[in-house]
């Protein structure tokens, strides 16, 4: 579709209008009270189904102050919302056992009347040498954390056999596969890539694909004007475009290895922040928080060469108008807006009310329910 999308004043060149409109939170909390956090989450999922959002999504982090058991967490979600689907962003396999989780995941799906979006990665957990004693004690040095482990857990959610045994044992029943089976949760397996090489293997897979603000730029040059001229993304800040090219070549090496082709799923998550309701304290916050952010994104860093996206902040319109122009957003139909990490409770009330009432609209969107 081309043209353009109008709402409240505010218009965005488009290439497809957005169909669905989630957001994605880490989930931290102090020490002294970590109750009040992880409820402050609960009210904020609770906000987002009320607002019309159609999914939220919660991070994953071990042994730091933010929710290390998404799936618990997005369990009690359940019981207190009724449509709006809820996601994991990612759980790093490397910290989990594939049958386990795909028990406890068909678990959550069943209870939220199969609303759940596993996302997952693989790759050994953060800090290996200082967690694997603790992690695996017996097999730290055998475990594998490669593409093995995502099919294994696969495998498990669409029902492959885990064992070889099953039937009547006295008095009790035993499957061979994992129980309980929930039916549909396999077509809602993400996988969180980043390259080029997982984007195909998620494909290959038939799963869909989460990518995020953070990529990794494979022998990649910051691409000149007349490269760009296309997306017509203008962007003073180093680095911008060469993101929004590397995510888009993500994007269809992903598109083009799956079954689906065109059609299969890709939900995009940049760092939003409009500040059409927030007020001075909020907007000076806001400003300097991405400000803070901003000198990793001019250049790929580290041997990874990882590349990080700007976060956007400011009004809705103007936010419009840069994704409207950002050449991988113009290729996909889905996001799942990142909210910052150490904001407070009422400045992700704030956040999330301007996206789904100004930003959302502008951008083609409508709320669900």
């Amino acid at each position: 579709m081309g043209g353009s999308v109008e709402a409240d004043g505010i218009t965005a060149p488009a290439s497809r209008p957005l169909r669905k409109l989630g957001f994605l939170t880490i989930g931290l909390f102090d020490e002294a009270d970590p109750r009040r956090g992880h409820e402050s989450t609960l009210e904020i999922i609770e906000l987002g189904e009320r607002l019309g959002f159609d999914s939220a999504w919660l991070r994953h982090r071990h042994l730091q102050y933010g929710i290390s058991s998404p799936v618990a967490v997005l369990a009690a979600a359940s019981q207190r919302t009724s449509r709006i689907e809820l996601g994991t962003a990612v759980i790093p396999l490397g910290w989990e056992n594939p049958l386990r989780l795909a028990e406890d995941l068909a678990t959550v799906d069943l209870l939220s009347g199969g609303r759940l979006n596993p996302g997952i990665s693989v790759g050994p957990p953060m800090h290996y040498d200082t967690v694997k004693a603790a992690l695996y004690p017996d097999t730290a040095g055998a475990e594998d954390f490669s593409f093995e482990r995502v099919r294994r857990l696969l495998g498990f959610v669409r029902g492959e056999a885990a064992t070889d045994f099953s039937g009547t044992e006295g008095f009790e029943v035993f499957s061979d596969r994992v129980q309980p089976h929930s039916p549909g949760l396999g077509g809602r397996m993400w996988y969180g890539g980043g390259s080029l090489r997982s984007a195909r293997w998620a494909g290959e897979n038939g799963m869909n694909f989460l990518t995020s603000s953070v990529v990794k730029a494979e022998g990649t040059e910051p691409a000149t004007a007349s490269e760009t001229a296309a997306g017509a993304f203008e962007e003073t800040v180093a680095g911008t475009v060469d993101f929004a090219g590397v995510q888009l070549s993500h994007i269809r090496e992903f598109r083009e290895h799956h079954p689906d082709g065109e059609r299969a799923r890709v939900s995009q998550g940049l760092v939003v922040i409009p500040t059409d309701s927030a007020s001075a304290e909020q907007r000076a916050k806001y400003e300097a928080y991405a400000a803070k952010r901003l000198p990793r994104t001019t250049a790929p860093q580290g041997p990874g060469r990882i590349l990080f996206a700007p976060d956007l902040v400011g009004t809705s319109a103007e936010i419009a108008e840069r994704l409207g122009a950002h050449a991988a957003f113009r290729e996909i139909d889905e996001v799942a807006f990142a909210l910052p990490f150490t904001f407070d409770h009422e400045d992700y009330v704030q956040i999330l009310t301007d996206i789904a009432t100004k930003l959302g609209p502008a951008l083609g969107w409508h709320p669900a329910g």
